[in-house]
């Protein structure tokens, strides 16, 4: 087909693919019996454009262990879409604007509480797939509702997996080992961080709206549409309650900040909540318990950063915020300006600026000594001490390295051989 048409169809289907939605479907087949053999705690590092996931230790020297291969059923996926003149307009729309001129095979994964498998959300193919940690090969797959998967959240106990289907409003909640859908709720527009509270009586969803646009000026803020956090029971995935920034935002005389709340973490109390929003170089703090935003964090920008709002990567200008887990410390990865740095809880006075290059994501090493960030630019992961605010190393991944997640391989575990 000539480029001229292609970019034609994509550029017109944008808007039918961000509102057709398609039944969801699951595969039951469970995965193979868990291993007798003890777990090692690793993190994987989601390789976006690769489709593939790093395995590397959780603390030390954070060193490669391994590598995965998400998309081992590509040709099948692809055969369907190209059969599918719909799907295949949003496989194109998804590669030509979020995916900035790449396919996104790997958004986010958790692995399984018997580390025999690893789940993982791939957004050009609106699904969420179980991998065999051993063979490599899919144990079960489940096809979001609409034409893309985005972040996902385990429970707390390591049994259920929400997802995020951005392009139908709607989180799918899954068993892990069967990837039978338990329930599904309504968001805002375009669903994105989903987060469960500690005892995993609920979740909380961020929506942040119409982010591939160029719409993005502070008066043309209503173009971006239902931004808003929702609250569920996830018993019944029955709304709690909602949570819309614009309101408090404005309360605090900040009418021309975004509402569009990106990445959040809970202090361990749960009481507060920080979270970055679209086109900020920043955080808010917001008290559960008042329901207001208490202290706003401005970082610095970094001079080479243009302000021009349309030159940022999805709307994000900081995308990626972790926590010490004793509370003290928060850690900021500043995006569009290339750097990523530690704050002070109690003073949100920032530490060193530590050079990145757009790190797209921040977590926290299995020791908790370490926040652990994601270089999309360099495609490696760096380690910065929560104590100094320093890094510590840096490792080679794949290609556009995103979600860092802590998980568990059986102790012997090497790469499956396909």
């Amino acid at each position: 087909m000539p480029v001229s048409r292609t970019r034609h169809l994509c550029s017109v289907a944008a808007a039918l693919v961000l509102t057709v939605t398609a039944p969801a479907a699951a595969a039951t087949a469970a995965p193979a019996a868990p291993s007798a053999a003890a777990l090692r705690e690793v993190m994987f590092v989601g390789n976006n454009w690769d489709g593939t996931a790093d395995v590397i230790r959780s603390t030390g020297d954070f060193a490669r262990i391994g590598r995965i291969n998400v998309i081992p059923d590509k040709e099948e996926r692809m055969a369907e879409i190209n059969a599918d003149p719909v799907r295949w307009i949003a496989f194109m729309t998804i590669r030509n604007s979020v995916g900035e001129g790449h396919d996104q095979f790997v958004d986010d994964m958790y692995s399984t509480p018997d580390g025999s498998s690893v789940v993982v959300s791939r957004p050009s193919f609106a699904d969420v797939v179980s991998i065999d940690l051993a063979t490599g090969r899919v144990n079960w797959r489940f096809a979001v509702s609409g034409y893309r998967s985005d972040h996902m959240a385990v429970s707390p106990d390591g049994t259920r997996v929400a997802v995020s289907a951005s392009t139908s409003n709607t989180v799918h909640v899954l068993d892990i080992r069967t990837g039978r859908q338990l329930g599904s709720y309504s968001t805002g527009d375009k669903p994105h961080e989903n987060i469960f509270s500690k005892d995993g009586k609920q979740i909380w969803t961020m929506s942040i709206g119409e982010v591939n646009n160029a719409l993005d000026a502070p008066w043309l803020d209503w173009t971006k549409g239902d931004r808003r956090i929702t609250v569920v029971d996830a018993t019944t995935f029955k709304q709690v309650k909602v949570i819309d920034m614009r309101q408090r935002l404005d309360a605090i005389g900040l009418k021309d900040y975004s509402d569009a709340v990106r990445p959040a973490v809970f202090s361990p109390d749960e009481s507060k909540l920080y979270f970055q929003v679209s086109f900020f170089n920043g955080f808010f703090e917001y008290d559960v318990a008042t329901d207001r935003i208490t202290r706003t964090k401005t970082l610095p920008k970094n001079p080479a950063t243009s302000d021009d709002r349309t030159t940022f990567v999805n709307d994000s200008r900081h995308h990626g915020l972790s926590m010490s887990p004793d509370g003290a410390k928060l850690c900021v990865a500043g995006t569009m300006d290339d750097y990523a740095t530690v704050v002070d809880r109690a003073t949100l006075q920032e530490g060193p600026l530590v050079t990145a290059s757009k790190p797209y994501w921040a977590t926290v090493s299995g020791d908790g000594k370490s926040c652990v960030i994601s270089e999309s630019g360099t495609d490696q992961v760096t380690a910065i001490d929560f104590a100094t605010g320093r890094k510590v190393v840096s490792v080679p991944v794949g290609d556009h390295p995103q979600r860092v997640r802590l998980g568990h391989v059986a102790a012997d575990w090497t790469s499956p051989a396909n």
